[in-house]
């Protein structure tokens, strides 16, 4: 017998698993999935109108509004990031012309914020949004130009502030003295005819274009936002988002406003209905309109827009 038989033989077990680390990193992942809360619904609205030997008369007409309402909330101690995004596309057809775009929205905001202690109702917070829109717009009947398109006017905010978040109510006020507002025109006609705010195009005396118009427009100011939401009556729930914005350098204290209202009234678990407005004014905003019959858009100042919202339809939750 040799002396490496003498020796005792270990055999060590590499399958075995510490429980310990195991039962903590499950804990762990469980306690990171309770800080995420979240929120989905999508739904179509209808509105239908047909005519069959109708004396009064009239025109048969269908309209469809899809929308997509997604939010994501990460919340740890004193840490709050909440994410929420929006999409609307909205049709009307009707006999005798072509189908008509009635609405259309992309919208992505993100707050991330953080308290200095568990009874503040303050928190520093940073906020982004983005907004605009998936198909070209035009002023109707006109279809030979579109005034508006993709990411022109595309919009995005970025600024750091305080948000106030009321212990009681659904409500959050956010001001930001520091707020970057960058409007970006990538349809090189509306930027070189100047629309939205951006710098035009250099043309010479014919109207030959030497420089082109720029595609962004960079403004530096001040964003207040209030966000309130309640419940009026039964099954009654109001909603109410207002922004005010004004630029530092480019005529301080002429504000942009962004005020949306909603209603929406709770039939069942899946249908809906809901009444709403929303008004906005930006002074870089100019509208364009065919003033002499030409059959050619002129551009005009700025005006309000207001928009009012009736539906009923389906929605799902999930």
């Amino acid at each position: 017998m040799t002396f490496g038989n003498r020796l005792p033989k270990t055999i060590s077990d590499t399958t075995a698993v510490d429980s310990t680390k195991t039962d903590s990193i499950k804990e762990d992942s469980q306690d990171i999935l309770m800080m995420w809360s979240k929120k989905n619904s999508v739904g179509i609205n209808m509105n239908e109108v047909a005519f069959v030997n109708w004396n009064a008369g009239g025109n048969n007409s269908i309209s469809a509004l899809f929308y997509g309402n997604f939010e994501r909330k990460f919340q740890k101690d004193l840490l709050l990031w909440k994410t929420s995004a929006t999409v609307r596309y909205g049709l009307n057809a009707q006999d005798g012309r072509k189908v008509r775009k009635t609405d259309d929205e992309i919208s992505l905001n993100s707050t991330y914020g953080y308290k200095r202690d568990s009874t503040s109702n303050f928190r520093y917070s940073a906020k982004f949004n983005f907004k605009t829109q998936f198909a070209n717009g035009y002023k109707y009947p006109q279809r030979d130009k579109e005034i508006s398109s993709f990411m022109a006017p595309g919009y995005v905010f970025l600024g750091v502030g305080a948000e106030y978040s009321a212990p009681k109510e659904d409500l959050t006020v956010y001001l930001s003295p520091l707020t970057d507002k960058s409007t970006f025109v990538l349809d090189q006609r509306l930027a070189d005819e100047g629309m939205f705010g951006v710098t035009p195009a250099v043309r010479d005396s014919i109207g030959n274009i030497i420089t082109r118009g720029e595609n962004v427009r960079t403004e530096v100011g001040i964003l207040v936002t209030n966000n309130f939401s309640k419940e009026v009556f039964t099954n009654v729930n109001l909603e109410n988002q207002v922004s005010f914005y004004t630029d530092y350098l480019n005529k301080f204290g002429n504000i942009d406003v962004d005020w949306e209202l909603k209603l929406n009234l709770v039939v069942n678990e899946f249908v809906k209905a809901n009444i709403g407005s929303h008004l906005i004014y930006d002074d870089d905003v100019k509208f364009k309109e065919d003033t002499n019959d030409d059959g050619t858009l002129e551009t005009l100042g700025p005006k309000i827009q207001f928009k009012q919202l009736l539906g009923v339809g389906v929605m799902y939750e999930f």
